[in-house]
């Protein structure tokens, strides 16, 4: 298959899902099935091929995300319920002020996304971005935005996220020295993108619906005692330090001893959650007396509005491994290789294509880096710390349909497809293309 023809393919399959979803009005779920399939079936693979496909990719989205959102979510319930959320937003509002809330909100999701994954630093975030904007009387979109921008900064540029590791070892780069061009860069970018371009597009995006889970982290709680924000603030925060912990052993415990592989394990983001919520329904369950039935009720009411969430970001996920099945995303890859372009931009731009490919911000460091690599290797011609933070910054570009990331903002803020695109691949596209043009003079100077 010819470049030209892939490009065509895969955008008139995004031009397809805008179409049903937003215009005709299907289901987003049905619309990315039944646009995967066929455009499986267009590029010649066999119809058992196909669905196998989708059901692979679809597989291992939710392996990965599935039990992240069911945990985030029954941590945040348990925080809503027992006013843990709200002593943590009172406290917040009260240092920062109304008016700064959005900056406030940055600063936490740079600080919170170091450590974790965007998909856990999202739902451990949005409930207290819900009930900020409910208590000050913000749109929630003025302070989520912000909150996600720094989120997906940290994850695309700053380690020890698993893909800029791996992008440090391609590329041969120090790996304290891309934290620290990671973080002087990445901030200025999470500002722009962030609470700048938050002020300026939400008052285009019209009347915003909260959706279902808005009401869970926000009605008016069974609890009467506030636990205290320093208790609240260690069960938010316990995955973060538990991942943050798996993190760091690669540097201080040897390979094989029982603290490195305690760490890991406890490390694990799947775990890290588990030990916080399980932590949740100890502490702050027992400070505000609820009974065991009790938490048994909000744990298991609080999972029935993220259904739909799991259902669009499997099917995302679906839609994305159909690409890469077919040979579309190598396709693309392909064309982007013949472009004779300086280095620090072939990077970017192979990490861009293959996320408009692939729809995941790991794969694409992952596979730009493996390309670039060898050529880096021959050339020395850039700074690698650079590269690899170019690279993350291509990687989160272009945010669309089979992105989970983009289901998990549309589901959660309650956006149609049109405010989706307008704001969040906006707001990725935003810190795709900042992070080129800052990493492309600074290659000049720095080496």
């Amino acid at each position: 298959m010819t470049p030209l023809l892939a490009t065509g393919l895969t955008s008139s399959a995004i031009v397809a899902l805008i179409v049903l979803i937003g215009w005709v009005r299907l289901n987003p779920f049905i619309t990315l099935f039944v646009v995967s399939i066929g455009l499986a079936m267009i590029t010649g693979m066999p119809a058992p091929a196909a669905i196998s496909s989708f059901e692979a990719g679809m597989g291992h989205v939710l392996g990965h995300v599935a039990g992240v959102i069911a945990m985030g979510t029954m941590l945040g319930k348990i925080l809503a319920e027992t006013g843990g959320a709200d002593q943590i937003a009172l406290t917040i509002s009260r240092i920062a002020g109304k008016k700064r809330l959005s900056w406030a909100m940055m600063v936490i999701g740079l600080l919170v996304g170091l450590p974790v994954f965007f998909e856990v630093g999202f739902v451990l975030l949005i409930p207290l971005a819900m009930i900020l904007s409910r208590r000050n009387d913000i749109a929630l979109t003025r302070l989520a935005f912000p909150m996600a921008a720094a989120l997906s900064v940290t994850h695309a540029m700053v380690p020890p996220h698993p893909a800029t590791l791996l992008a440090c070892t391609a590329y041969h780069a120090n790996t304290a020295r891309t934290l620290f061009w990671g973080i002087v860069i990445g901030t200025p970018i999470a500002a722009i993108a962030g609470p700048v371009y938050t002020r300026l597009i939400v008052p285009c995006l019209g009347h915003v619906e909260p959706s279902p889970l808005e009401d869970q982290f926000t009605h008016a709680r069974e609890s009467k005692k506030l636990p205290s924000f320093l208790l609240s603030s260690f069960t938010l925060l316990a995955p973060v330090a538990l991942m943050l912990g798996g993190a760091m052993a690669d540097f201080i415990w040897s390979p094989g001893s029982w603290i490195y592989d305690l760490l890991h394990f406890l490390g694990n983001m799947d775990i890290a959650l588990l030990v916080a919520t399980l932590l949740s329904f100890w502490l702050l369950g027992s400070v505000s007396g609820f009974s065991r039935e009790t938490i048994l009720r909000f744990s298991n009411e609080c999972l029935a509005p993220t259904a739909t969430i799991m259902l669009l970001i499997g099917a995302g996920g679906g839609f994305g491994r159909e690409l890469i099945d077919s040979g579309l995303s190598h396709a693309i890859t392909d064309m982007a290789l013949n472009v004779h372009v300086p280095l620090i931009v072939l990077a970017w731009l192979l990490a861009l294509l293959v996320r408009v490919a692939t729809g995941s911000a790991t794969v694409a460091t992952t596979t730009a880096s493996g390309i670039v690599g060898p050529i880096l290797a021959t050339s020395h011609s850039v700074s690698p710390e650079l590269l690899v933070i170019v690279t993350g910054a291509g990687s989160v570009g272009l945010s669309l349909m089979n992105d989970a990331g983009f289901w998990q903002m549309k589901e959660y803020l309650g956006m149609n497809l049109k405010q989706t695109l307008k704001s969040w691949t906006a707001i990725e596209s935003l810190i795709a293309v900042l992070g080129l043009m800052i990493c492309w003079p600074l290659s000049w100077f720095i080496h």
